[in-house]
């Protein structure tokens, strides 16, 4: 059985009340949230007060909490999970009051791309992108999902459920949209 299929199963059976499941997923999802909680973190300030695993497990309590969730697959876990994070993040910056060049993130062209000189922080891009969402939902939605969740394109087609060539124009318009709206141009 892949791995993929392995987590569905286990998601489902977790939803279902199936507290048995619960060790096993941990064990199926946690490297992999790890994962992304680190890449994430990368992208913030050196000095940042919240470690990987720190955001892991904090990200990890909240999906406990959705256990009401009927997962469809291992693409809608990340999916929330992405959200999540970006919740805890967010949550975070504002607990510590963060200033206007204190969190920052890069929003990067692809994952080889260098970061931009100018870069915003967490607050700056939460806003932008609840912004966005009222412009195009799944544009903004994608952006969570690539950027907090660090799914794939093919990954990501699924969860919105659109081509994956849609994925990828949406996501350079996307980011060309928060960009100029985090720079603060006016075109």
């Amino acid at each position: 059985m892949s791995q993929e299929s392995d987590v569905t199963r286990l998601l489902r059976a977790w939803s279902d009340g199936e507290d048995t499941a619960e060790a096993p997923l941990i064990e199926a999802v946690y490297d992999e949230l790890r994962r992304l909680a680190r890449g994430y973190l990368q992208r913030e300030r050196r000095d940042h007060s919240m470690p990987a695993t720190a955001l892991v497990h904090e990200a990890y309590m909240r999906l406990v909490d959705q256990r009401r969730v009927r997962w469809q697959n291992r693409a809608h876990f990340f999916a929330i999970a992405a959200h999540v994070m970006r919740r805890v993040l967010v949550d975070h910056a504002r607990a510590r009051g963060a200033t206007k060049r204190g969190l920052t993130v890069t929003i990067p062209l692809e994952s080889n791309d260098p970061p931009h000189a100018e870069q915003p922080d967490l607050l700056e891009l939460d806003r932008a992108l609840d912004k966005l969402a009222t412009i195009d939902a799944r544009q903004a939605r994608l952006v969570e999902l690539k950027f907090f969740g660090g799914l794939t394109v093919e990954e990501a087609a699924v969860v919105l459920d659109v081509a994956a060539i849609t994925v990828k124009r949406d996501w350079a318009l996307a980011r060309a949209w928060l960009y100029r709206e985090l720079r603060g141009d006016s075109t």
